[in-house]
């Protein structure tokens, strides 16, 4: 997986990336995006990317409720 990191700040992913962390469609992470599950970001092109910082957060907020269960 190859991230872009913008001047020192957070890798940005796009939701391919992020679809394949998760092992979901990508269209599903733009309904994350939508819903506001996951904040996002547009590309001078207008598409989507992603704070990997925030992805894994609630990558991890995830699989703790799935252990908690």
């Amino acid at each position: 997986m190859t991230a872009i990191t913008v001047s020192g700040q957070d890798a940005l992913l796009t939701p391919g990336q992020v679809a394949a962390m998760f092992h979901v469609d990508p269209k599903t992470v733009t309904r994350w995006a939508h819903a506001g599950r996951l904040g996002s970001l547009r590309t001078p092109g207008g598409h989507r990317r992603f704070r990997e910082s925030e992805v894994l957060q609630l990558l991890r907020s995830l699989t703790t409720e799935a252990t908690a269960h």
